[in-house]
């Protein structure tokens, strides 16, 4: 056994030497790369970083070396950009070059290379992004304003019923994912119990603890590890097992149940029904479901990550909920709820969700593009297969653009008379480019209608323990590819009980 050891030692070192003499192989670039760290043999600046929050060790070189940077993670060109102006003239202007993605060898390891978002630029992802754009663009969210009124008048019920000290974690889910499998699927989610609910979010959970362009890096440098997955890596080994055994259930059982229901005549309108009724071959199904799949993934997440972050800012900003409240009195009857049809009437409602989007962005690097050939930018190289990092993080943070930019501030997207500016086009949350998320429009509807239908019923205030004493919150977010905020509590009373009337009236179990 140990002479087995030290020749299986050996050969793990010189496959780690031959890897390295590879890795510290350098091209000869005729100007010079953007300024950034000293990378170190082999390494890189990996022990640079911040392991779990990365973007903020970008945003601190970005206060050193400037708005573009470049890094070299175990063998892996990276270029971070730290400016908005930078994100559009090479994202936005020089799309044709920069809409790939890195490989991620994590994404086939957890059974997610069907997801849109980590596609390669090409046809597949093209039919894509024209299904969802038939569903999603601008002008069909709009006619979404039924049901997002539906899910936002059932989850603020919901909040009023949790009496006491209330964890809106997932009530917020249930919210999101209902919208979306609405959409998608023509499936209800009647509570945090759904089967798909429970299956995506721990799917989601796996993928944002393993899924980081970090740890995507070292698979990518070191292709052996995946020989010692279960000797060097054994937790991550397992939850890779159980990503691939979810991805197939949460692609195929939805689908097949809109199948069934198309063949007994009961299925409800959705993405997928109106694909079914006019599906030609097998190879047309797989493609839809990855479609839909990655659609209802994307959806729940980063709905629920911008509405829990307003409901966080509204307990620790209480002035500004009482502003975007007195707003919405104003302009909309106490007995009515307002909708998407009030929106253009209440500008500072829009500027609070700016605030949101931009406070705590939901992606703090966004997902990363490559470059797929070599360019020059400012008098600096880009090397064709950089990955190409946007640090959302570093944006929002940007003083010049947003003074005391840590402060929850709407005010700062509004002109004097307190409409919105009109530079305000894309939010940087939503990327940039040819990958721009294609859902934005309706998300932004769902979570303003949320936010409205919220402020418009119930006044969202610090918990109080048995004692009375009020509970506080830290601003406190988790890690990985996206965020979202720690658990907290607080408390949601009703401060129009006309409109909670109405709400009561017309859910199902009010």
């Amino acid at each position: 056994m140990m002479f087995f050891a030290d020749i299986l030692a050996v050969g793990i070192a010189c496959i780690a030497f031959v890897v390295a003499l590879r890795l510290t192989r350098r091209r000869v670039y005729p100007l010079p790369l953007p300024p950034g760290p000293r990378p170190l043999p082999l390494l890189g600046s990996a022990l640079q970083l911040d392991a779990e929050r990365p973007w903020l060790t970008y945003t601190a070189w970005g206060k050193t070396y400037g708005k573009i940077i470049y890094s070299r993670l175990l063998g892996i060109d990276i270029i971070i950009i730290s400016s908005e102006t930078v994100a559009r003239e090479l994202l936005d202007k020089r799309s044709a070059i920069y809409s790939d993605r890195p490989v991620m060898r994590t994404n086939e390891l957890l059974g997610l290379a069907f997801n849109t978002l980590f596609l390669p630029y090409g046809e597949t992802l093209q039919l894509h992004r024209k299904v969802y754009y038939q569903v999603l663009r601008a002008e069909k969210s709009i006619s979404y304003k039924e049901m997002y009124s539906r899910q936002a008048n059932e989850l603020v019920i919901n909040l009023l019923n949790a009496t006491g000290a209330v964890d809106p974690c997932k009530h917020i889910q249930v919210y999101s994912a209902s919208l979306i499998m609405t959409v998608t699927y023509g499936h209800i989610v009647r509570g945090d119990e759904d089967s798909f609910l429970i299956r995506a979010r721990e799917l989601l959970d796996i993928a944002t603890h393993i899924n980081s362009p970090e740890k995507a890096a070292m698979y990518t440098a070191f292709p052996f590890l995946e020989k010692l997955l279960t000797w060097c890596f054994g937790g991550d080994y397992a939850l890779m097992e159980r990503s691939r055994e979810l991805c197939q259930q949460l692609l195929n059982e939805p689908f097949n149940e809109v199948k069934a229901q198309m063949a007994e005549g009961t299925a409800s309108h959705s993405l997928v029904a109106d694909f079914l009724s006019q599906a030609d071959d097998d190879t047309e199904e797989e493609m839809m479901k990855a479609v839909a799949l990655t659609g209802y993934l994307a959806g729940i997440e980063t709905t629920a990550s911008v509405v829990h972050t307003f409901i966080l800012a509204m307990v620790l900003f209480p002035d500004v909920q009482a502003r975007a409240r007195a707003e919405i009195n104003q302009v909309v009857k106490h007995d009515i709820i307002p909708s998407t049809d009030d929106r253009a009437s209440l500008p500072y409602l829009d500027a609070v969700l700016l605030e949101v989007l931009r406070w705590h962005t939901p992606t703090p690097l966004g997902i990363p593009h490559a470059i797929s050939q070599d360019d020059v930018y400012d008098g600096y190289f880009i090397p064709k297969g950089a990955l190409i990092m946007v640090n959302q993080w570093a944006l929002s943070r940007d003083e010049e653009m947003f003074p005391d930019a840590s402060r929850f501030d709407p005010g700062r997207h509004l002109t004097i008379d307190g409409q919105l500016k009109d530079n305000i086009v894309n939010h940087f949350a939503f990327g940039h480019g040819r990958r721009i998320c294609p859902g934005r429009w309706f998300a932004e509807n769902a979570v303003w209608t949320a936010m409205a239908t919220i402020l418009s019923v119930v006044r969202i205030d610090y918990a109080r323990d048995p004692h009375g004493q009020k509970i506080e919150i830290k601003e406190e977010y988790t890690t990985g590819l996206s965020i979202h905020p720690k658990p907290f509590q607080c408390s949601f009373e009703s401060v129009n009980t006309e409109r909670e009337g109405q709400l009561r009236a017309v859910t199902s179990f009010g």
